[in-house]
């Protein structure tokens, strides 16, 4: 089952969710709607404690069931204290990764397989699913050069998963893209190299067309 107002962006590093989940909130709001703004890891003051130890650090200072059992910690509190009292009250929930990141980075890109994942979604998140995800999908190589870009620009430490090899990260791109293809009534997958705009013009169809009437 999903909840109705839960919109979630995904893609590998440097695809533009962040940015693109700024503008999804501000056309909502325009239609007069409350929106949530959130992340993972993160979105809840418990689950920004946690992300510290997942993004900053040395690239193997975890194993994959460790990050995977980490990340599911942070999302139970996000969505306790974010994600649940938002949908409770009709708000609009649009949050800069979920779920399906666990599945790729944990699950594909770090071996962790499927099976642990789903467990672990099915005793976290149980019906609370995104009835929407948009993927945004590039180029390796594309996306890393974006992402170490911004790092230079706001001198962020948060930069471990971007420090992995190029081969975990073409397999997070394979991944999204399987979770796309099986899951197509939830996924839309959108071309992250085209522009700002025309990426948002792409999402705000995907929306509309499937939420908003």
């Amino acid at each position: 089952m999903t909840q109705p107002r839960f919109i979630t962006l995904e893609g590998g590093e440097g695809a533009g969710k962040s940015t693109q989940a700024r503008v999804l909130a501000s056309r909502l709001e325009g239609l007069g709607h409350e929106v949530v703004l959130t992340r993972e890891p993160g979105g809840s003051p418990g689950a920004e404690a946690i992300r510290q130890l997942l993004v900053t650090g040395e690239t193997g200072r975890w194993t994959a069931r460790t990050e995977a059992l980490l990340h599911f910690a942070a999302r139970e509190d996000h969505l306790s204290h974010t994600v649940r009292p938002a949908l409770a009250r009709n708000a609009w929930v649009i949050s800069d990764r979920f779920v399906d990141s666990t599945f790729a980075y944990q699950g594909m890109a770090q071996g962790l397989g499927g099976k642990a994942i789903k467990t672990l979604s099915e005793m976290v998140i149980g019906e609370d699913m995104p009835t929407l995800t948009i993927i945004l999908d590039l180029p390796v190589e594309v996306g890393l050069a974006r992402a170490r870009h911004r790092a230079g620009l706001d001198n962020s430490n948060e930069d471990r998963y971007e420090r992995m090899e190029q081969l975990f990260h073409r397999t997070l791109r394979e991944a999204f893209l399987s979770i796309a293809q099986a899951e197509p009534q939830r996924c839309v997958v959108i071309d992250a190299t085209r522009s700002e705009d025309e990426v948002a013009r792409q999402i705000w169809h995907s929306v509309t067309s499937r939420l908003v009437t």
